[in-house]
């Protein structure tokens, strides 16, 4: 039975007429209002059941969950009321965006001025991607996840010191027997009357001196240390990304989970499942092309010591070291052999163009497809156009992340992009 304020006498605890509140009897015969939870005397009626439904249990709590979420948006309210949104004026859209300006050009500015440093930080991110397999590996097999860190950054210090002590001794022996015959070689100079004409007619003694001096001596001393700041530029950098691969190895769950954590929940499960995909290529391309890479080392050293090679240890490590880069590497390593081999004698020479030409072939053809495209699937023209557009933008480094980033774009191609455009 429903009536008016006028239908229904007053009573101490009834709705008075003056609040204008209209009145429901319940199931108990107690009067309701119409809201069912603002008090009579604030102008709205006053809801009390006696008994309570499981309706009711849930639109009071759909009702406790609206009001937090309100509250939760207006704010805890020490801090006073918020005021009025401002106003869309000319001279506010024309500010912000031009803090908007402002703040990308810094932006720029910062990245350019620390692209060294990001460099050094891509590189360690993409040597944690491929060495992280190879620290699971070791945690399956019941290692620790620290002593499986160290194995691994271990065993990659013991190969860096490998290759230096197979290329820097070569290289300062054959220095010191060039300076050793440097004073035969002048003098031979001197007896040769063609170049003796040469001097006199072009005056080059006059302009040895004229080179000679204050000046001249000041520029070279630069030079040299130019390349002792060189020298030790590259060990500062190379014991800047060996630092950065052992913090990324060791926190690299933290990493991935935090990144993760940064995609809306709905989203995360399938961002996921993608991200660990691409860090799953990423990983498998890296172990392919180290494994290429020591093939390519193991087979130059062989041969080395067949042609009897000045050096093959060495010579096998550059091998090595520039088949890692993509498309040209394997061909740079082998001019350098090459060129090695004819400096020895011409049939070595041939011998060694003609042992890399058919290498090459094998590699390209037999090993390469087998070990890397199974595991990266990489189109061979995007691989091309990714590699040379890597050297473009950032040297070597480019060359060596190109086709793990190719394989990403072609993933996220496949599974996010085409089928978004299938359902429009």
């Amino acid at each position: 039975m429903t009536g008016s304020a006028s239908d229904t006498p007053a009573g101490p605890g009834d709705t008075p007429a003056e609040q204008g509140g209209d009145t429901t009897i319940g199931p108990a015969g107690t009067p309701t209002g119409p809201t069912g939870d603002t008090p009579a005397g604030h102008g709205g009626g006053v809801t009390r059941t006696a008994e309570a439904g499981p309706g009711d249990v849930a639109v009071g709590g759909a009702r406790e969950e609206h009001r937090s979420a309100e509250s939760t948006v207006a704010g805890s309210g020490r801090f006073g009321r918020p005021g009025r949104p401002l106003r869309r004026s000319s001279f506010l859209v024309g500010f912000t965006g031009a803090l908007g300006v402002l703040l990308a050009y810094t932006v720029f500015l910062g990245i350019r001025n620390a692209s060294g440093i990001l460099v050094l930080v891509v590189i360690a991110l993409f040597l944690a991607v491929g060495l992280n397999p190879a620290v699971v590996r070791l945690r399956r097999w019941g290692l620790p996840h620290g002593l499986a860190v160290t194995v691994v950054v271990l065993t990659l210090i013991l190969l860096i010191i490998a290759g230096l002590v197979a290329l820097v001794p070569p290289v300062l022996t054959q220095t010191g027997q060039f300076i050793d015959q440097l004073p035969s070689y002048v003098e031979e100079l001197r007896r040769n009357r063609t170049v003796n004409d040469l001097v006199v007619r072009y005056d080059v003694m006059q302009r040895v001196q004229e080179l000679a001096n204050a000046d001249t001596v000041g520029r070279a001393l630069g030079g040299v240390l130019g390349g002792a700041q060189l020298i030790f530029g590259t060990i500062f950098r190379v014991l800047t990304v060996l630092v950065l691969t052992i913090y990324f190895l060791a926190y690299f769950d933290r990493l991935r989970d935090l990144g993760y954590a940064l995609v809306p929940r709905s989203r995360r499960q399938r961002v996921s499942l993608i991200g660990d995909e691409i860090l799953t290529k990423v990983g498998a391309y890296m172990v392919g092309a180290l494994s290429i890479a020591v093939l390519a080392g193991a087979t130059t050293f062989v041969f080395a010591l067949v042609v009897e090679l000045p050096y093959p240890f060495a010579l096998a490590v550059v091998v090595a070291v520039t088949d890692l880069i993509p498309q040209i590497g394997a061909t740079l390593g082998a001019v350098i052999v090459s060129l090695v081999g004819f400096a020895t004698g011409l049939p070595v020479g041939i011998a060694c163009a003609v042992f890399f030409v058919l290498y090459q072939q094998v590699e390209n053809y037999l090993i390469y497809p087998k070990i890397m495209r199974r595991s990266v699937q990489v189109n061979e023209v995007a691989a091309l156009l990714a590699a040379l557009l890597g050297v473009a933008l950032m040297g070597v480094v480019g060359a060596l992340i190109a086709i793990p980033v190719v394989a990403a774009l072609q993933l996220i191609l496949r599974e996010v992009v085409l089928p978004r455009q299938e359902r429009r």
